[in-house]
């Protein structure tokens, strides 16, 4: 019998596939953010990989012992909000194009997107990634998952400002205007028009 968990897992899996893919389509960098600055939101993902790697293997450990009483409908939920959240942030790499990349950078000709998912929130591919992870979570049902939740959120937040920082210096006025009217993970209003 497939569980959530495994689905979620090849979910994972075909997503890491895809994103490793499509990174070879990139612009030039230009600017690129130091490794101190990487490493500042690096560690809280190395300290959230570890706590899941741990924990999955430590069956009798509180860290993998249920959250809440396992219901039948949780399984769907789960994995409909993980390959939700996959089909997000492919929504929203599609629309970012060669101005993607995994760290923090600006690239050569580099171009503010306000379109597809970009017009609802300013960093869609972490909100979908979220968004993943929180399905997962589901399916796992740990405290460990709990527990990674905020490790997951401070290390993206961390990355979040940082290219803030950098698309402000780039875009000026043009990307104030933008968080004016788009929130950063979650939309400040559906603008469905």
């Amino acid at each position: 019998m497939v569980t959530a968990i495994r689905i979620c897992d090849y979910l994972w899996l075909t997503w890491l596939i895809i994103w490793l893919l499509w990174a070879f389509q990139s612009k030039q960098t230009r600017q690129k953010e130091s490794l101190a600055s990487q490493i500042a939101y690096r560690l809280p993902i190395l300290a959230f990989v570890a706590l899941m790697i741990y924990a999955r293997h430590y069956n009798g450990s509180f860290w993998a012992s249920p959250v809440i009483p396992w219901q039948p409908w949780l399984g769907p939920l789960a994995v409909s909000l993980t390959a939700a959240g996959f089909a997000f942030t492919i929504w929203a790499r599609a629309y970012l194009g060669s101005n993607w990349s995994g760290t923090v950078t600006i690239k050569v000709g580099h171009e503010l997107i306000r379109t597809g998912p970009y017009r609802f929130v300013r960093h869609p591919i972490y909100t979908g990634i979220m968004v993943a992870f929180l399905g997962t979570a589901l399916a796992w049902n740990q405290w460990c998952a709990v527990a990674a939740i905020p490790l997951f959120w401070l290390s993206f937040t961390i990355k979040r400002l940082k290219e803030e920082q950098f698309m402000r210096q780039t875009f000026g006025s043009q990307y104030d205007d933008y968080t004016r009217t788009t929130g950063a993970i979650f939309p400040l209003k559906l603008n469905l028009h």
